[in-house]
């Protein structure tokens, strides 16, 4: 290590003293830390955590009531971890004490962290329990049903753990069926992301595709401490339980073990095998079950048979016979059978005598008579009608040759020759009226720049804009300045002069004035 301490003294100091770079004091300063220090155990309670930098190293404080020091975690120690840090916890943290001589300031490069005690994480697991249930995401109301028989069950675990085999064994003794496994590390920092993706996963999987989407989903790990099982606490875990459209149980650790994702979870298993067995009904209690069912059915439907049976022939006994029902209207229907006949006869007899009376009046003469006389009345309406249409025809005849007349080409010829020249003194007189004879004659039309025609003098302002028509054309102008001696008055304004003061002199010289 560089002695840089001097013994000259104070009064001496800038003649023999040696001289240092910044960073050989900075690098001096770093290396009497790490040697006179070495490894710490700190504790304290974090303070400025945003979670890991982008390249993977984690930087905050730790702090107490009195004193704080930076801290700062390399990216491979923080994969390692075996819970995420987060604000406001209370650790314990082993590591070696250095600086940072790019910003002059002393840290602790932490190897190890470790919650303060099991009370630590206890308070943070109420809190967070706190805040996820007024969210509404550990209701009841919300949960869903496990299905009855599953085709496909998911589960969430790690691969190569007993948990899995024994599952496994589970569904073979109760009912085979067919299991999808999603691996996942169930403990250390990356276990809550794995398993909050997997169940993600299952869930976006689309009904009838090539991977098969699961009727319901089990999240499975063995018992251990609260350590161990901390990542089933995290809130994205516990966020992607309950948003889940799959029915999903929760099966982590033992029976006295309890996380987060038990709350949200459809339901909680106590064991991984006892989710196994709630997941699947257990054949041999179907087969069991259906042979009861199918048993109690046929002494049901015996009974029935036999209670309808008896009841049908308690009806057929109060019922009377066919013969006495069909007695009586088979007596109506031969009576009317014997006086159907007597009337037809009767009938055919009257019809005969009417037709006998009838024939004799019947006469080809009369008819021919009838046809002749019909015949006539056509002939004397066609020659009327014949005699009609020819005075008809005439009439209309004279009247259109009379007015074949009247239609000459010389009347229509003077017709037009006078409406032209009257349109032609129209024309004249309008030209000899219209402003641009007078502006033919010298004048002008003068307009602001809207259009508008100006005048008086008076009211146009020096830079004014102007547009002046002239007999040939327009053109632009600006109003210099103002040269009239007075201002004539607009008409129908009061004089604000006396009444004897002269009056502007009007015509070519006095100014522009009407032009009409």
């Amino acid at each position: 290590m560089t002695d840089l301490q001097s013994s000259s003294p104070p009064g001496t100091a800038g003649r023999n003293t040696p001289e240092f770079s910044v960073s050989e004091l900075a690098g001096a300063i770093k290396r009497a830390l790490e040697e006179g220090f070495g490894y710490v155990r700190l504790r304290g309670e974090i303070s400025g955590y945003r979670g890991p930098h982008s390249s993977g190293h984690c930087y905050f404080s730790l702090k107490d009531d009195k004193a704080k020091i930076d801290a700062v975690v390399w990216r491979g120690v923080f994969s390692k971890l075996r819970f995420r840090p987060e604000e406001g916890m209370e650790v314990v943290a082993t590591g070696k004490i250095s600086s940072f001589p790019g910003s002059s300031k002393y840290q602790i490069v932490i190897d190890a962290l470790e919650p303060a005690g099991a009370g630590a994480l206890m308070a943070m697991l109420e809190e967070r329990k706190r805040k996820l249930g007024a969210e509404g995401l550990f209701d009841e109301s919300r949960k869903k049903k496990l299905p009855f028989l599953p085709r496909v069950v998911g589960i969430v675990t790690s691969p190569t753990g007993a948990v899995i085999r024994d599952m496994l064994h589970g569904f073979e003794e109760r009912f085979p069926t067919r299991v999808i496994v999603w691996p996942v590390r169930v403990q250390g920092e990356t276990s809550a992301a794995e398993v909050a993706a997997a169940i993600r996963g299952f869930n976006a999987l689309e009904p009838g595709g090539r991977v098969p989407r699961p009727d319901v989903l089990i999240v499975a790990r063995g018992g251990g401490s609260l350590e161990d099982l901390w990542g089933f606490n995290d809130e994205v875990v516990v966020r992607a339980a309950a948003a889940s459209r799959i029915p999903l149980i929760s099966a982590v650790g033992h029976e006295t073990d309890w996380t987060l994702i038990d709350l949200a979870a459809d339901a909680r298993a106590p064991t991984p095998t006892k989710a196994a067995e709630w997941a699947v009904p257990k054949y041999a209690e179907l087969v069991d079950g259906t042979e009861s069912l199918s048993l109690r059915l046929k002494v049901a439907t015996r009974r029935h048979l036999e209670a309808a049976r008896t009841h049908l022939k308690a009806a057929a006994r109060g019922l009377p016979r066919a013969e006495d029902i069909v007695a009586l209207p088979r007596q109506r229907f031969d009576a009317v059978d014997r006086r159907l006949g007597r009337a037809l006869h009767a009938n055919s007899r009257a019809h005969g005598l009417r037709l006998a009376k009838v024939s004799t009046r019947l006469q080809p003469r009369l008819i021919t008579a009838r046809i002749e006389r019909s015949g006539r009345r056509m002939s004397e309406c066609w020659q009327h009608a014949r005699a009609a249409l020819t005075r008809i025809a005439g009439q209309r005849r004279t009247r259109l040759e009379r007015l074949g007349g009247r239609l000459q080409p010389q009347v229509l010829a003077n017709r037009l020759g006078g409406k032209r020249a009257a349109l032609e003194a129209q024309g004249n007189l309008l030209r000899s009226l219209s402003y641009q004879s007078v502006l033919a004659r010298g004048f002008a039309v003068v307009r602001d720049e809207a259009g508008a025609m100006l005048r008086f003098a008076s009211r146009i302002t020096a830079g004014q804009r102007l547009e002046i028509e002239l007999a040939d054309g327009r053109v632009a102008a600006e109003a210099t300045r103002h040269t009239s001696a007075e201002t004539p008055m607009p008409p129908g304004s009061s004089p604000a002069a006396p009444a004897s003061k002269p009056r502007p002199p009007r015509g070519p010289r006095g100014g522009q004035g009407s032009l009409f």
